[in-house]
């Protein structure tokens, strides 16, 4: 995509006043957004939970650990489930996984609430954390083996993204919340503040006047250039090997 294009299609050019009062209008409608945001973060709190099993294995570099052992004696866990596969290499690795997991960097908030936040990788300890590596991540990494999946997801769907919600209350573990697919935006910081921007997310579902860019359709990725996710190139340019010993370069 061309930075320097001047014969985009583009917004209307008004006054100040005639602005502001739009952006007004606007903001009443944001604050309601807001407030129901709050309300349905409030219901989160008051759902019920289930009861996990906390020996639940789990695989870190040393070994075998269990799910309890991943809350790092915090009271809360949330944990991503990563998309993974197996004797691939990084280019073929999950563009929607990456794009989420380079944006959860600073942790030191989630841990002052008592919350810790760990990647749960749906496949091979080894080849993920020399992903995890390459990519520059410090956020504390586990692989969850196919029976503990079964066990954990409990009838969902493995092999595709999840943030699962859990609480520790002495050795019991509990989980109180899940959610995929555009839930898994909470994540996310570039696309909340792509949607402040005139021209949003530029992606074809979204709901844009005529003439308004949207180029992530049928022939262009969201989150891959050039045959691989956006954010590996940042880490190829500054000399990472992406070496997953795979076979990949």
């Amino acid at each position: 995509m061309s930075h320097d294009k001047t014969d985009l299609a583009a917004p209307a050019v008004v006054d100040r006043a005639t602005f502001q009062a739009q952006v007004e209008a606007l903001r009443v409608r944001e604050k309601a957004h807001t407030r129901e945001g709050d309300a349905i973060a409030a219901a989160r709190r008051r759902l019920p939970m289930v009861k996990v099993d906390g020996a639940t294995p789990l695989i870190r570099e040393n070994g075998p650990v269990a799910l309890s052992d991943a809350f790092e004696g915090r009271r809360m866990l949330i944990a991503y489930y990563y998309m993974w596969f197996d004797g691939h290499p990084a280019p073929e690795q999950c563009e929607g996984c990456t794009f989420f997991t380079t944006q959860v960097r600073e942790l030191s908030h989630l841990h002052s609430r008592d919350v810790t936040y760990a990647t749960f990788c749906q496949g091979s300890y080894d080849e993920s954390v020399r992903y995890r590596d390459f990519m520059g991540w410090r956020t504390p990494w586990y692989s969850v083996p196919k029976a503990s999946l079964e066990t954990l997801l409990d009838g969902r769907r493995p092999g595709i993204m999840y943030l699962i919600c859990y609480l520790r209350q002495g050795s019991n573990v509990f989980e109180t919340y899940w959610t995929t697919r555009r839930g898994v935006e909470a994540m996310d910081n570039s696309y909340r503040l792509l949607d402040l921007t005139v021209y949003g997310r530029q992606e074809d579902f979204e709901d844009s006047p005529a003439g308004w860019p949207q180029y992530w359709g049928e022939t262009n990725h969201p989150f891959r250039r050039d045959g691989r996710p956006i954010s590996q190139w940042r880490r190829l340019e500054a000399g990472h090997s992406d070496d997953l010993g795979t076979g990949g370069r």
